[in-house]
């Protein structure tokens, strides 16, 4: 039996990605960044400057200018979530989910992520976005964060996401990670023993069933 249920949000339950205008939010972004600013995280499968973005947010410390990036690049995602779409079975996976502890951990802003979740309509209680003093993944923090509010501990717990630092951060915080909705090269060079399902009914099947 699974202790607890740890979901990422963007290409996992609900697409914001595709429609986020992650290359005018970098563009925007670069005009107050000073230049030694080293991009953080593992490679993965986004757009260049989606991964801009996300790397830059992780590098930061705690102060004035990472909230000022940090509202640049969401003003482009909140805008983003009128078109943004549910993944297929969305909805019903995280209804199976219903009697489980489950939470979201997500490099979204908590309130961008929430507004996510209802305008989809998906009842996931306890989110965990970005937060300066909660290292983002790659890092395993949001992740302990977030089992500390369920009760759960890492080992009876599950992650899953879409990209390796999805992967990353669950393998820091020492919670097994199933990765869906991805190409296999995704995972195949960085994590290798990650199991990755097509479809989040795939995923439910090898959680209860499997």
């Amino acid at each position: 039996m699974i202790g607890g249920v740890l979901l990422d949000l963007d290409r996992t339950l609900v697409d914001l990605q595709t429609y986020t205008d992650y290359d005018a939010a970098w563009e925007e972004v670069q005009l107050h960044l000073p230049s030694e600013v080293i991009l953080a995280g593992p490679e993965t499968g986004w757009s260049s400057a989606t991964r801009s973005c996300m790397g830059v947010l992780a590098a930061l410390p705690d102060g004035d200018l990472w909230w000022t990036i940090s509202g640049i690049i969401a003003r482009y995602e909140a805008v983003a979530i009128e078109q943004s779409v549910a993944m297929p079975g969305a909805f019903a996976f995280a209804h199976s989910l219903r009697m489980s502890p489950r939470a979201v951990v997500t490099l979204l802003p908590e309130d961008v992520a929430r507004d996510v979740l209802t305008a989809h309509q998906i009842d996931i209680p306890i989110v965990i976005g970005r937060h300066p003093q909660i290292r983002p993944k790659p890092s395993g923090d949001g992740l302990r964060h977030a089992l500390d509010l369920l009760s759960v501990q890492a080992a009876d717990a599950v992650m899953i996401g879409d990209s390796t630092w999805d992967a990353a951060a669950a393998a820091d915080a020492g919670v097994t990670f199933i990765g869906v909705h991805s190409p296999g090269e995704e995972f195949a060079v960085q994590f290798p023993d990650v199991a990755s399902y097509d479809t989040l009914a795939d995923v439910f099947v090898a959680l209860y069933r499997g």
